[in-house]
């Protein structure tokens, strides 16, 4: 069963068409990796997604009830979060005080859970998220939205600016949580770590995607290794 469906998605920004009729499930429990280049729509496809957007036209139906054009906080009631590029955690607060604000009215009640995921969080409870290293300060932007139990994680660009051996670290996590019975829909340009985390890839091109499948699938065309695999992988 697919926990969101977009049909025939066009977002008109101004005078410019952004994405053009895009279509893409999503079944429940996986991790779906949308690919592209800069300026391809991946992040304008997010913030359609939670609410920040109104569709020119088309459909987003999370379990079946068309979200279009409702506003964030009632996406977010839903079950939906997004981890933003550049993990926008409130550096002068502490880890627990990031971590209780993500919890909204569960407050505590999840905090045991997010700390069982990120063991290195709760080492660092007392301290300021501005002194964490990027890594760190990722997986406190990952906890975060965990706090509120999502059935769908919207994550944008989750390695940008991190250490290969911290992506590696991030990724890993993404298929825990995936293990527990969340969905992730992934938005990354470092192709080749998505692609090997996630079940099912689309990539996006000016707005329209033009190739879809199961990610080894789609690891394996040769456009895509020419694009994102070769050797001027981000």
């Amino acid at each position: 069963m697919n926990i969101l469906d977009i049909q025939a998605l066009r977002i008109n920004l101004g005078t410019h068409d952004i994405l053009h009729g895009i279509d893409l499930a999503v079944p429940e429990r996986s991790i779906i990796a949308v690919l592209g280049a800069n300026g391809a729509g991946k992040t304008t496809l997010m913030r359609a997604i939670s609410g920040i957007y109104k569709p020119s036209s088309g459909r987003i139906l999370l379990g079946g009830e068309n979200i279009a054009g409702l506003p964030s906080h009632a996406i977010v009631a839903r079950g939906v979060l997004q981890t933003p590029e550049g993990r926008q955690i409130f550096s002068t607060m502490t880890v627990r005080e990031n971590l209780i604000i993500g919890g909204g009215p569960q407050g505590l009640a999840e905090l045991d859970y997010v700390l069982g995921l990120f063991p290195v969080l709760g080492q660092r409870l007392e301290q300021l998220a501005g002194s964490l290293s990027g890594g760190e300060q990722q997986m406190l932007c990952i906890g975060r939205a965990l706090m509120r139990r999502p059935r769908l994680l919207l994550m944008d660009e989750p390695s940008l600016g991190l250490a290969p051996r911290v992506v590696s670290e991030i990724f890993q996590l993404v298929e825990r949580i995936r293990a527990n019975g969340l969905t992730v829909l992934l938005v990354e340009q470092n192709a080749r770590a998505a692609l090997r985390v996630a079940d099912h890839a689309a990539v996006l091109d000016n707005g329209r995607i033009t190739l879809e499948g199961p990610a080894q699938q789609v690891a394996a065309d040769p456009r895509i290794v020419q694009a994102y695999l070769g050797g001027h992988t981000h």
